[in-house]
């Protein structure tokens, strides 16, 4: 029988049991393995192995600079209102890091994704952008069905920057939403008001994107279960491709900026809950599939439709259609992921500075993955992605018996089985409607790293 991949079933009980701290899974292993013995000679290796397995290309550009704090973030960004002086030293090192690395990387080998992302990289004006899309492309060789996007902050942007992104080639374009409540906005320093985004999003609809997405966060101050509604039915009258639903993780010791939120006015973990599952009940009758995660999608969205097909993947920059491609970034704090190496720059201007200065990469720390490392990963994402794993494929790709190797996860599996969240079948794992929510909880059966950590500041599994 056909798995039925997108449906959802919401149990407020298992949600609290399964409840705890663990990895998002962007990656694996998470990024808490990264170490700073890994060298510029080791990714000059891993760069040349992609050379010869020919793989294609994704690439990512960190744009770090916003206007103002929004005391939700916790994105590594540098706030401040001197364009002029920034923004041009910035990109002079960042186009030192395109041909320094550039060099290294097989002309013939394809970029089949672009991303800007940041911070705000509508920070840059448009003939900034123009110029690093024409540096891009000087040093790269697109596919022409290559998808190109960016993230946007709405309270920075006009109809004719809209246009000029378009133009230029972006195709695809994000923004975050976060709530439509005034007061909340103002609560959480980012003031957008109604009429603004639905003219955004009209403009984007103008000038011809092939796909909109839009970010919300719940457990906000002020925010209540009903008045979260509100925002959630305004956002599907917006009816953009994608959607990313995001738990606000109240972190101040962690992240400084949220000390400037009322803590008092934080929903309590019920409410929150109540908000969660509301927001899925109204994203499904509004005709938005669940992918996995946070995300959602229209029902003809590439995304659902790899997803259905048994082949979705997941990456730094979230799900992807993309599974072959090695993921190569460029700027402060960016994290490259390619076969078997992550790698990741300085997070501090002064650093990235310094090392490029001196000739070097801006590599802050990375890790190189073990023959281990790659099945474990590929095992995480297939659950993640596709809500089933084929025990005999990862058996004829890896070499391996799948139960007698994964005794111990499939033993731990039991009791999730007992829950309901999945079901064990002899030729394969397939994660049940209530599991669907529940899927960090079920890759961490899997992950050999994290449960050796004694530390950890992972976000909550819900």
């Amino acid at each position: 029988m056909k798995l039925e991949r997108h449906k959802v079933k919401f149990d407020s009980e298992l949600i609290k049991k399964y409840d705890k701290q663990i990895p998002r899974y962007t990656s694996y292993p998470p990024a808490t393995e990264f170490t700073p013995n890994f060298t510029e000679t080791d990714y000059r290796k891993a760069i040349a192995r992609g050379n010869t397995r020919q793989s294609p290309l994704s690439l990512y550009f960190h744009i770090p600079f916003c206007e103002e704090l929004c005391y939700y973030c916790g994105c590594n960004k540098i706030v401040t209102k001197l364009k002029d002086k920034v923004v041009p030293t910035y990109l002079d090192y960042l186009y030192k890091e395109i041909d320094s690395i550039s060099p290294l990387i097989d002309k013939k080998r394809k970029v089949n994704q672009l991303h800007f992302g940041g911070g705000t990289p509508n920070y840059l004006n448009a003939p900034e952008i123009e110029d690093l899309w024409n540096k891009i492309h000087q040093h790269f060789t697109f596919d022409k069905e290559a998808e190109i996007s960016l993230e946007v902050n709405p309270q920075y942007l006009d109809k004719n920057y809209i246009l000029f992104l378009r133009n230029l080639g972006f195709n695809r374009i994000s923004f975050g939403i976060q709530d439509f409540d005034p007061k909340v906005q103002k609560a959480v320093n980012r003031v957008q008001p109604e009429e603004m985004l639905f003219n955004v999003i009209n403009w984007m609809r103008e000038a011809g994107f092939e796909s909109i997405n839009v970010d919300l966060i719940y457990g906000l101050p002020y925010q209540t279960a009903t008045s979260f509604r509100e925002t959630v039915q305004k956002t599907i009258r917006l009816n953009p491709d994608r959607i990313a639903l995001f738990n606000f993780a109240y972190l101040p010791s962690i992240i400084p900026a949220q000390k400037k939120l009322p803590s008092e006015a934080l929903p309590p973990a019920s409410e929150k809950l109540s908000m969660f599952q509301m927001t899925i009940e109204e994203l499904e009758k509004g005709g938005y599939l669940f992918i996995g995660m946070d995300h959602f999608a229209k029902p003809n969205d590439e995304l659902a439709v790899a997803q259905e097909n048994g082949v979705l993947h997941r990456n730094f920059q979230g799900y992807t259609t993309k599974p072959e491609s090695d993921l190569i970034s460029f700027g402060l704090t960016s994290i490259t992921m390619l076969h078997d190496v992550y790698v990741q720059n300085y997070k501090g201007l002064k650093e990235y500075y310094q090392a490029i200065d001196e000739g070097k990469f801006p590599i802050n720390i990375g890790y190189e993955l073990t023959p281990t490392d790659i099945l474990h990963r590929e095992v995480i994402k297939e659950l993640m992605c596709n809500f089933r794993l084929n025990k005999r494929t990862i058996e004829s790709k890896y070499n391996i018996d799948f139960d007698r190797y994964f005794a111990s996860a499939l033993e731990q599996l039991k009791s999730q089985e007992e829950d309901g969240l999945v079901t064990l079948l002899p030729e394969a794992i397939e994660i049940n409607p209530s599991g669907r929510l529940l899927l960090r909880n079920i890759a961490y059966v899997f992950d050999t790293h994290t449960p050796r950590r004694k530390e950890q500041r992972f976000s909550r599994s819900i």
